[in-house]
């Protein structure tokens, strides 16, 4: 069988995520006894903790909700680069030196281990970074920090470069352990009529 590397991070109630964000809870609303033979759970927790496709509606008011988006941009071949320690901002000048022949989905391992509490230093996109690659055939990015855009941004300017060029988004993963270069990724969004994300449970497949 072909290696799998799970690039999930696990969802707790002490998931790292935006000051603000509702944490992950969970309450059991039936369990096994006498008189039932299962257990039931119900969870709360915002679609943005862990591994998560944001949806165009996250940043757009008139967008679609990750229920509607196509699901093609998240199964398919894509580009683990390593730009570790590069700053706070992957620029082009990072990701040209790897960038021939480029797949649709371009993964970007920003540190050497994946936080796993909250932070506001964390690498994000240039959103002149989002351009070039749409430019370059790229239909999904994804990162290993928290957002694409930084934590303190008020405008979001790498969000809105994915609205104007049609790209995909996956935050929160973690690439620890896989190294550079061309995977399968499998990473779909669950079908939320309604939400601005949704989490996934994303994978890479050796090709």
């Amino acid at each position: 069988m072909k290696k799998l590397w799970d690039i999930s991070p696990p969802i707790a109630p002490d998931s790292p995520l935006f000051p603000g964000d509702e944490a992950y809870s969970q309450t059991w609303t039936a369990r096994i006894g006498p008189d039932c033979p299962v257990n039931l759970s119900a969870i709360t927790m915002s679609p943005h903790i862990g591994a998560h496709a944001d949806a165009p509606l996250h940043y757009g008011d008139d967008a679609p909700a990750i229920g509607a988006v196509d699901l093609a941009p998240y199964l398919g071949r894509c580009r683990v680069i390593h730009a570790i320690g590069i700053g706070p901002l992957v620029r082009p000048e990072h990701l040209a030196p790897f960038a021939a022949d480029l797949p649709p989905r371009v993964l970007v391992r920003s540190v050497l281990k994946a936080p796993t509490a909250w932070s506001p230093e964390f690498t994000s996109f240039a959103p002149e970074t989002i351009g070039w690659l749409a430019d370059r055939g790229v239909r999904l990015v994804g990162i290993d920090s928290q957002s694409v855009d930084p934590a303190d941004s008020k405008t979001l300017d790498s969000h809105h470069q994915l609205l104007a060029r049609d790209l995909r988004v996956l935050e929160n993963l973690v690439l620890d352990d896989v190294p550079a270069g061309d995977y399968e990724l499998i990473a779909l969004p669950l079908k939320l009529m309604l939400a601005c994300a949704s989490p996934v449970r994303a994978v890479l497949r050796e090709l």
